[in-house]
């Protein structure tokens, strides 16, 4: 009996034994599907901060021009508005001296036309009086008044011949002046613009770098998120000046251009208006 008693101890011993190495299986078991889960994990997390990261870049991608315009600080909004309208002046002043240089050229051609009709002074007063207004006009009369003068003094004849022609010609050069100052008006604005508009821009775009910079430095990280921002108002406000400078610098020269071929014409009707007039003393005589 005693026997009997000690083998049913041995028996639930040896269960006991196995129960509990089943259960130290079963936590090994636990702690390698723990282990085995948590990369899986750090995957999901990752996955997601990388679909919030492309979410945020798909969102900054479809940003427009305006909304950049209107996100940028208050310094560059100043130089943009600053030279938007320089730019938008430059290329109304385009118009202006277009029309105006048309007009005056069509003006010269069509008094040239009457003039070179007359084979005496006042056949061509006479010719041109019916002509538009306008600075070679303008011109003729200054002249023609001169000449006018002269003859009321007795003082019109090939003696005084050459006295006579330099005070002609000093009264024509009066209005021809006049006239090229009138069409030469805003020269001096579209050179300034060509000429410091760039800086202008330049000024915003150290400002827009400098910004960026202050963002790397603030957020302690190279990413282009923080820089893109700033580098966009820099290239914003060059694309800006160059905007404003390349239009003046065009419609400068263009005007330039125009107002010395319009002063050659001057030039020329002057020279034959002096000649006619040194015919008819010469004539008279």
């Amino acid at each position: 009996m005693g026997s009997m008693f000690a083998l049913l101890q041995a028996s639930g011993a040896t269960d006991t034994a196995t129960n509990a190495a089943g259960a130290v299986a079963n936590a090994t078991d636990a702690v390698a599907n723990a282990a085995a889960a948590a990369p899986e994990a750090i995957s999901a997390a990752e996955s997601a901060a990388a679909a919030e990261a492309a979410k945020a870049a798909a969102g900054q991608a479809h940003t427009s021009l305006w909304d950049m315009v209107m996100d940028a600080t208050i310094v560059s909004k100043i130089v943009l508005a600053i030279l938007v309208l320089c730019a938008i002046y430059a290329l109304s002043l385009l118009f202006e001296k277009v029309l105006v240089m048309r007009a005056t050229k069509s003006k010269i051609a069509n008094f040239m036309s009457a003039f070179k009709k007359a084979k005496t002074p006042d056949e061509a007063a006479t010719l041109v009086a019916k002509q538009p207004d306008s600075t070679i006009k303008k011109m003729f009369s200054a002249g023609w008044a001169e000449v006018q003068k002269t003859r009321d003094m007795g003082l019109y004849n090939m003696k005084t011949g050459d006295h006579t022609l330099a005070r002609i010609q000093t009264a024509m050069d009066l209005e021809q002046n006049k006239g090229v100052e009138d069409l030469g008006s805003n020269m001096t604005f579209l050179a300034s613009i060509g000429a410091n508009a760039p800086f202008i821009g330049l000024f915003g775009t150290v400002f827009g770098i400098m910004n960026s910079f202050i963002g790397i430095a603030n957020s302690q990280t190279t990413s282009l998120a923080v820089v893109a921002p700033g580098i966009a108002e820099a290239l914003l406000a060059t694309a800006a000046g160059l905007l404003a400078a390349i239009p003046a610098v065009l419609i400068y020269n263009f005007s330039s251009k125009s107002i010395g071929q319009v002063g050659g014409y001057m030039d020329d009707f002057k020279a034959e208006f002096l000649s006619l007039l040194s015919r008819d003393m010469d004539s008279k005589n």
